[in-house]
């Protein structure tokens, strides 16, 4: 064979190998196209990262009432002391007063002997960090967090919830009770609706999970000025307003649909 020939069979054999790769990134690129068209889910990154919620360290527990103005009476009384206090559902008709956050557990209790011997409290338990839900998460998993953290708002239903006062002149408060559960289960989460607005990852209304928080503006303008705790199947567990109890609404209801304002998670 001559020197033509042999360059002539090379040129066409880096034709042919050229020819078969380009049908076969031609071909790879339409199987590619056709699975990409198929039905899928976008992610959307979050606009924001979310302030991650310190942990409650320990706390101080008080009182077993019955009635729910007797534990707000001493939550105001603590509260009047400088401390952070809440009152909650131990069980149905038996409501109980945490207050206080302490890095260490003997500063909790040289709190709690001060008080006693003062006469503003009489017996009472030092919960410990390792008692919260969110520590138990970390072997059961965040939908437990999450579950715990409805369990707790559902235990509310019912309960004329007083934050700050028994007066009428303040009633209800909407953010006090999201607060409320949230550090229940061992998260400190801001006081304010607008502090607890700012501090979640925005979440669609369609993507919210159990546990998440739910803002709506109530009062005219865009600003937040109502929060609830997001139960699932489209409801939520909010305090409504004075004279009302905490209950149990729909997303889909006309008032609410028309100033959702958005949903916050923090978990």
């Amino acid at each position: 064979m001559g020197l033509r020939d042999r360059n002539v069979r090379t040129k066409r054999a880096e034709c042919f190998t050229f020819y078969f790769i380009l049908r076969f990134a031609a071909v790879l690129l339409c199987i590619l196209v056709v699975v990409d068209c198929g039905p899928r889910h976008i992610y959307h990154p979050p606009a924001k990262k979310a302030q991650q919620l310190a942990r409650m360290g320990y706390t101080i527990q008080v009182g077993a009432f019955s009635k729910v103005e007797n534990a707000v009476r001493l939550t105001d009384l603590l509260r009047g002391q400088g401390l952070d206090a809440t009152h909650y559902v131990a069980r149905a008709g038996l409501y109980k007063v945490r207050f206080g956050n302490f890095l260490l557990k003997s500063a909790a209790l040289e709190k709690a002997e001060s008080l006693k011997s003062a006469g503003i409290i009489n017996e009472y338990y030092i919960v410990s960090p390792d008692e919260y839900a969110i520590a138990k998460s970390q072997k059961y998993g965040n939908q437990y967090l999450r579950e715990e953290i409805v369990t707790a708002a559902r235990s509310f239903i019912g309960v004329s919830y007083l934050w700050g006062g028994t007066s009428s002149d303040r009633g209800f408060d909407c953010s006090g009770l999201s607060m409320t559960v949230y550090q229940l289960n061992g998260l400190d989460l801001p006081r304010s609706s607008k502090e607890q607005y700012e501090a979640g990852v925005p979440v669609g209304r369609d993507y919210l999970l159990k546990g998440d928080l739910v803002f709506f503006k109530t009062s005219g303008g865009d600003k937040v000025s109502h929060v609830g705790v997001y139960a699932g199947n489209g409801q939520f567990i909010h305090a409504p307003g004075r004279g009302k109890t905490i209950r149990l609404d729909f997303l889909s209801k006309h008032y609410f649909s028309k100033r959702f304002l958005g949903g916050r998670s923090y978990l």
